[in-house]
């Protein structure tokens, strides 16, 4: 017997949204906790740390069609995408030396960088196997999961190269962001809009909704930093700098204050001096700005699309969540 909240279409279940993301959920639980026993309790610990799934919601809201229900290879997707957000989480604690992630202890600091390396690895292919195992994948070509998990391997590798670098500038940044977090934002749309059977001039356009979205939540991140409280963040704070890591309000400040930048290059500065040469060359503020603008182009996308008043709102909801408008 076919659930009620499902449809046959073309011999395929349809699934309505909040089944569809109990699924997603489903299939990244499973993944985690049936891998094979030699690694089954590393990824088991990452269960116990729930994220909110924003990326694997973002393809399921645009993989939406007229009557709200979503293709079962949407699903799949975005459990893949999800895995391998996770996994790049996974290298950041690494790299990073994190101790905390969600409120939990990191599986590096819990079991060892070694470990933890090499299980980031093993949900990279996690995410490739779940992606490839959708159906009819020769009508999905135009997704390329692939280059995108490389994007976001050169946006990291990217953002390594400039620690430190006090002279980056804002153009460089955003470029970096674009890789390490915008482009997973972006498969996202992208994916769910192929699913959704839209044409191609508006599968771009969701494409291009996820990149923007995707920039507005780094740059909230790198507000974060410097606004939110360890139990707030539910993660390290006040620590990119320390990291050696440049973010946006750091750049504001840098470009602004000359002697503050010679101080900084002359590893003169403590934290003090960073959150009060931040706040009075207005970085935060200035963040807050470039996010408006960003939401603003998010926005007009929205509007300009033709959707559901549902589709429409969940839309508009993932943007504000993105912004922590909401």
């Amino acid at each position: 017997m076919i659930n009620n909240k499902m449809k046959i279409k073309e011999n395929i279940k349809l699934v309505k949204f909040d089944d569809a993301l109990e699924l997603v959920k489903s299939e990244v639980d499973n993944s985690l906790s049936t891998s094979p026993l030699l690694i089954r309790g590393y990824t088991k610990h990452l269960t116990e740390s729930k994220g909110k799934f924003i990326r694997a919601i973002s393809v399921l809201i645009a993989a939406e069609d007229k009557d709200g229900l979503i293709h079962p290879n949407a699903i799949k997707v975005a459990a893949g995408i999800e895995i391998l957000h996770l996994a790049t989480l996974v290298h950041d604690d690494v790299i990073d030396n994190a101790d905390l992630r969600r409120g939990d202890v990191t599986l590096q600091k819990k079991y060892g960088k070694k470990t933890a390396v090499i299980c980031g690895d093993y949900l990279f292919c996690v995410a490739l196997n779940l992606v490839a195992s959708i159906s009819n994948k020769e009508d999905y070509l135009d997704l390329n999961m692939q280059n995108y998990m490389g994007k976001v391997c050169l946006g990291e590798l990217n953002q390594y190269l400039n620690n430190g670098n006090l002279n980056l500038s804002m153009y460089q940044y955003l470029k970096i962001i674009d890789g390490k977090t915008a482009a997973l934002f972006e498969a996202s749309f992208y994916a769910g809009a192929i699913f959704s059977d839209c044409k191609e001039t508006e599968c771009k356009r969701y494409k291009q909704l996820g990149h923007y979205i995707g920039m507005i939540f780094q740059l909230i991140d790198d507000c974060i930093d410097f606004e939110k409280t360890v139990d707030v963040a539910k993660k390290p704070v006040q620590s990119d700098f320390e990291q050696g890591v440049i973010t946006l309000p750091l750049i504001k400040a840098l470009e602004d204050m000359s002697e503050f930048k010679e101080k900084a290059s002359n590893n003169q500065v403590t934290r003090k001096d960073i959150n009060d040469a931040v706040n009075k060359a207005g970085g935060l503020k200035f963040t807050h700005w470039v996010v408006s603008r960003y939401h603003a182009k998010s926005m007009k996308i929205i509007n300009e699309l033709e959707l559901t008043e549902s589709k429409k709102n969940k839309l508009i909801s993932i943007l504000n969540k993105a912004a922590h408008l909401a």
